[in-house]
């Protein structure tokens, strides 16, 4: 019985990953990851101590850090500044659009893609109804732009952290790599989007309940802040946690924002999913048993070792366990090609509506605000863009994959 708890306690979190929980259960992909991890440590497999060293501390650190900052911006009323200084361009709607989605593409790569679009999907629809713009075409600029932006860095998304943290990316050789297949991904999405806006309200209309941009000093702090901490990334590969979690303590440092409502915006699910995945996938490797899936699918010319095979797998992992359970495992086989791995994980998460955990947030944000966007309608947009896009980064960095 003991020797038969670990491989069902392995099946049972993929399992859970696939479905995005348990049936039965009152549990999401984080509580069982968690219950994973808890199982595992109960049954011996893994000590507590051995436990504690397979957790990436510096990850954890990278990621906490950049939550706390995109809390001070979305505290700071930032995101809503943007969107009402973008509401004040009398400009047509597709050049509006245009603008949505190279802003949200910035803001993404920066502050990472699930936090943008938390803050703006609310604001751009009120944007929209003011605009006389069809709203669900803005939000699926928000997040397909939100996801092909946080390509673009090694800190627009979780996975991407993970990666850089791991592998040691240089930031600034990574985003020259990415920005080719980003760009041409984001005109492809304008140019998708484009049609239906054509009976929008023309460019020059005067909308008279706009509301006022006028960027607040606890705004002016964070972009302090991101300005000289992106100036430190770009100048080394290690120890950018210090540099980060120095940053949040400044912005934590406050007179005006209570440290309780900026920890209140940390996404502790998301960290706690973290801990429970690299405690499952530590067993899993030492099990040998993705070792030996991986040697057979090579055995039939799915070699993750090639440009095309590597990026298969990413995507049909990414697609069906999620985007970060899938590096996890794809990992330590891919230390050779961290880049193509980042991109294709990012990518992959326009294809579907469950594909990403932002085209959830936007999907469920706008439900409450009475619109509905269906996974086929996503699927219109996403599946090709997403095939686009992989095509591009594959063009523009098989010379990577070694």
């Amino acid at each position: 019985m003991h020797a038969l708890i670990e491989p069902l306690t392995l099946f049972l979190v993929y399992l859970g990953m696939i479905l995005g929980g348990l049936p039965f259960l009152q549990l999401d992909r984080t509580g069982v990851a968690l219950l994973g991890a808890i199982a595992l440590i109960g049954n011996g497999s893994l000590s507590v101590d051995a436990a504690l060293h397979c957790i990436d501390a510096s990850t954890l650190i990278l990621l906490f850090s950049f939550m706390v900052i995109s809390a001070q911006m979305r505290l700071g009323g930032f995101y809503e500044t943007v969107i009402a200084w973008l509401e004040q361009r009398p400009w047509p709607a597709d050049a509006l659009l245009a603008l949505v989605i190279v802003c949200v593409a910035l803001m993404s790569a920066i502050f990472s893609n699930d936090v943008v679009c938390l803050a703006l999907t609310r604001p751009l629809i009120e944007l929209c109804q003011r605009r006389q713009i069809p709203p669900k075409t803005m939000l699926w600029a928000l997040s397909c732009a939100a996801n092909i932006g946080s390509a673009a860095s090694l800190i627009g998304n979780p996975q991407n952290m993970l990666i850089g943290q791991s592998l040691h990316l240089d930031f600034a050789r990574y985003t020259l790599s990415a920005l080719p297949s980003v760009s041409l991904s984001l005109l492809l999405l304008w140019l998708m989007l484009r049609p239906a806006l054509r009976h929008a309200v023309p460019g020059g209309v005067v909308v008279t309940d706009t509301p006022q941009a006028h960027l607040g000093w606890q705004s002016i702090k964070g972009l302090i802040v991101i300005v000289a901490l992106m100036a430190a990334l770009l100048g080394t590969r290690d120890h950018r946690e210090h540099w980060a979690l120095i940053g949040a303590g400044l912005l934590l440092t406050s007179r005006h924002l209570h440290s309780r409502r900026m920890l209140a915006l940390v996404d502790w699910n998301l960290i706690l999913l973290f801990i429970g995945l690299f405690i499952v996938n530590h067993t899993l490797q030492g099990s040998g048993l993705s070792g030996a899936v991986l040697d057979r699918l090579n055995a039939w010319g799915w070699s993750s070792h090639s440009v095309w095979g590597l990026t298969g797998l990413c995507v049909v992992l990414s697609s069906t366990i999620s985007n970060v359970p899938a590096v996890m495992l794809l990992l330590p086989e891919a230390t050779h090609a961290g880049p193509l791995l980042a991109m294709a994980s990012t990518y992959s998460g326009n294809a579907l509506l469950i594909g990403s955990i932002a085209n959830l947030i936007v999907a469920e944000s706008a439900r409450q605000q009475g619109i509905t966007l269906t996974a086929r309608e996503h699927l219109r947009i996403g599946l090709p863009l997403a095939a686009f896009s992989l095509l591009s980064m594959i063009f523009f960095n098989s010379g990577s994959l070694h």
